[in-house]
């Protein structure tokens, strides 16, 4: 089938290279920027840039751009989506908003539409960091609506699976955002504000895995992350809430000399993580 991917950055220019290199189908490409198009012709990415008679021939479209500009993108493509009945999938960072307007538009212009997020990425952006394993054993989160049908979901299965996707999860809009903000958009914060002490430009030589595991994140694209956490900060005040009341505990417990409490606190993380499973 014919594959368009638009935006081409570190998750769009994966998908386009992981598409071309582990499927038979076409890819192509769209991007605003002319250097990362010419880029993804020559590394082989895409078989050739998008315009509005290949993305009718479109039978899956991914959009991998920031929220706005992805409603933005549809909104002004949804006639031509409409006439190819092309299955349309965005992979925001957020889903309540975007599932809202693209849904709209879905059922205004007569296409098919799933939301998507996948649990992958690099602490690098753009085209030139992307790889096609990027997806390698990692969970494609989709968030599908009552209208979509079994064998839209069969192809994307297959789809992503193809692509190195290990398993799909599926949820609501709302809990996507809810388990979001403290999976993703809490931890972006936490690596932002530890990384800011000034002892952090004296650790060479003094750091570890746990500094590296911890400061990874920190290394951001701001303008992007100020916008996914915007549009889901009901959950992510409620999740930063929790977390500086856990901090309080800690500092408590230093600041009056209470080894036992401090104890304790340090327990609750040991069995909290054993409970929460993973890595």
């Amino acid at each position: 089938m014919n594959v368009a991917v638009i935006g081409l950055g570190l998750i769009g220019g994966s998908f386009a290279k992981a598409t071309k290199n582990r499927t038979s189908h076409t890819v192509y490409g769209y991007d605003i920027d002319a250097e990362t198009l010419m880029l993804a012709r020559l590394c082989g990415a895409m078989d050739g840039t998008l315009d509005d008679e290949k993305l009718e021939s479109c039978a899956l479209v991914i959009v991998a751009l920031r929220p706005d500009h992805a409603i933005s993108w549809i909104r002004e493509h949804g006639e031509t989506l409409g006439k190819g009945n092309c299955l349309v999938v965005d992979i925001c960072g957020v889903k309540r908003q975007v599932c809202s307007a693209i849904g709209a538009l879905a059922e205004a212009y007569h296409f098919r539409y799933v939301g998507g997020h996948p649990m992958a990425g690099r602490e690098r952006s753009g085209f030139v960091s992307s790889t096609e394993a990027l997806f390698d054993g990692a969970s494609m989160i989709l968030t599908p609506d009552a209208s979509v049908s079994l064998p839209t979901l069969e192809l994307l299965k297959a789809y992503f699976t193809d692509l190195g996707f290990a398993r799909l999860t599926f949820t609501t809009p709302e809990e996507h955002d809810k388990i979001i903000a403290y999976t993703s958009q809490l931890a972006h914060i936490v690596s932002g504000a530890y990384i800011k002490s000034p002892t952090a430009l004296q650790q060479r030589g003094f750091s570890a895995g746990s500094f590296r595991d911890l400061t990874r994140v920190a290394r951001l694209d701001e303008h992007m992350w100020t916008e996914l956490m915007m549009d889901n900060r009901d959950y992510l005040v409620d999740e930063l809430h929790t977390l500086i009341a856990n901090l309080q505990g800690y500092l408590d417990a230093l600041e009056t000399s209470d080894a036992d409490a401090l104890c304790e606190r340090l327990k609750e993380g040991r069995i909290a993580k054993a409970q929460a499973g993973g890595n």
